[in-house]
């Protein structure tokens, strides 16, 4: 699809938006190389890319500019994730500048000086004013989300940020969810004291009317198991509920929840997005129906009031995520199918080290009734998310396992490129003891699989 053609224009689109370049000395955007993209012809002839760009060039690099925005929806996503922004670039610097500034300067002239009660939240290409409205390195972050998504989005301070907008934007007097993060059932116990939002199981979804919010998080964390996304829609459609989706175990290119239904997906970036476990976000998709009816407007005016905008420094970090993101999730999405290919076929031999030390594994590759039901495939295209967990026979097991391993780190969070191991008692009282979870790095398969498994076998000599 062309993930371009909900991009807003920038130029004279309505008088309460900031002409181009007036009120401001210091462009996100070169302003004659964007001018030039918005009004200038777009090119068939890709070779017209490998055109140099100098400052005395500025027509050279309009046509580079131009090609390569025309010829974006046909590449493939890793290609897109490297050059989507690339348009925005104010100069020939090939990696992107961190810009800390939080305000920045008018125009000296008075007669460019236009008045405006407001500054409107939704002209994301538009010169800046305060960071908490616009910046450039979120601004740019989000349009390479725009491309790899296929949607609007919109980004947040952290993934809870994400979903309390959500929460805020939709307004429901009932949420149906079952299990998934800790974090957002904090986030409706807060809501159902200060508006009585009540919350029920997803089991008792046939007690759903319109307006209300289904909340489904597929995979779910820790089994890292998936729910059919097809099932939910259906059940909110005939209603009129609003199906959003925690899509944060698969990001792209996994799985695409709004392709299946959904209203509004929601990550948190902190994870895959990131990938590096070095920033904080949160992002939310936009169906285009729903940017149709004023959404996306409403979310980024919200966010404006709210404060939960991500910083500068998050959304530098971010475009550099973005650029690797196809090859860290789809080497990470290879090492979980065949570490839990693994675990489960030695959980089958009861005298093997995996079966004398392990109860159970979970994982959306395993799932068996889901594979023949035939809809998992038809969800996740891309491959399955590299989070799972395993059940040991005892809590003491479970316990002193992480300490055993090298590879793999016994830490929060997940999906960055380096393995982790969590012992889930660590995080809420309410989590089996038997249980660890693993989210899985980059690393190469079978090293992995060798310190998993002397870190078991390690047990059996100690009890031996």
């Amino acid at each position: 699809m062309d993930s371009w053609r909900n991009v807003p224009p920038v130029v004279g689109e309505s008088d309460g938006r900031r002409k181009w370049l007036r009120c401001t000395v210091a462009p996100f955007i070169n302003a004659e190389i964007f001018q030039a993209r918005l009004s200038a012809p777009l090119f068939d002839n890709i070779s017209t890319m490998g055109t140099n760009s100098t400052r005395g060039e500025t027509d050279k690099f309009v046509l580079t500019a131009n090609a390569l925005h025309k010829a974006l929806p046909k590449f493939h996503f890793s290609t897109q994730a490297v050059h989507a922004d690339d348009f925005v670039s104010p100069h020939r610097a090939i990696a992107p500048a961190m810009h800390p500034a939080v305000n920045y300067r008018y125009t000296r002239d008075p007669d460019q000086l236009v008045e405006m009660e407001n500054d409107d939240p939704n002209a994301p290409f538009d010169s800046h004013v305060y960071s908490r409205y616009t910046a450039p390195n979120s601004n740019r972050f989000e349009i390479i989300l725009k491309t790899l998504f296929g949607y609007s989005t919109v980004s947040y301070a952290s993934g809870l940020a994400a979903f309390n907008s959500m929460l805020i934007l939709v307004n429901p007097k009932k949420i149906f969810i079952t299990d998934g993060y800790h974090g957002v059932h904090g986030i409706i116990d807060i809501m159902h004291k200060l508006n009585g939002l009540q919350k029920l199981s997803l089991d008792d979804i046939d007690q759903a009317g319109p307006g209300d919010m289904i909340h489904v998080e597929t995979p779910l964390n820790p089994t890292g198991e998936a729910r059919n996304l097809a099932f939910f829609k259906e059940k909110a459609r005939a209603v009129g509920a609003i199906l959003t989706v925690d899509a944060t175990l698969a990001p792209p290119p996994l799985q695409d929840p709004i392709q299946l239904g959904a209203d509004l997906v929601m990550h948190s970036g902190t994870k895959y997005i990131g990938g590096h476990s070095d920033m904080l976000c949160g992002i939310v998709v936009i169906h285009p129906d729903r940017v149709q009816e004023g959404w996306e407007k409403t979310l980024r005016e919200e966010r404006q009031v709210l404060g939960n905008v991500m910083g500068s420094l998050e959304g530098w970090l971010g475009i550099r995520s973005l650029r690797t993101l196809f090859l860290r999730v789809t080497q990470q999405s290879r090492n979980v199918q065949g570490i839990v290919a693994w675990l489960h076929k030695g959980l089958e031999d009861r005298n093997s080290v995996i079966g004398r030390t392990v109860t159970k594994v979970t994982h959306s590759s395993i799932q068996k009734d889901a594979l023949d039901e035939g809809w998992l495939q038809k969800q996740m295209p891309g491959g399955h998310g590299s989070l799972f967990s395993i059940w040991l026979k005892s809590r003491e097991f479970a316990k002193r396992l992480p300490s055993k391993l090298y590879i793999f780190q016994h830490a929060a969070s997940l999906g960055g490129v380096e393995s982790l191991c969590e012992w889930r008692a660590m995080s809420s009282e309410d989590e089996d003891p038997l249980l660890l979870r693993f989210s899985l790095g980059v690393e190469d398969l079978e090293d992995l699989k060798a310190d998993l498994l002397q870190g078991l076998e390690a047990f059996l000599t100690e009890d031996s």
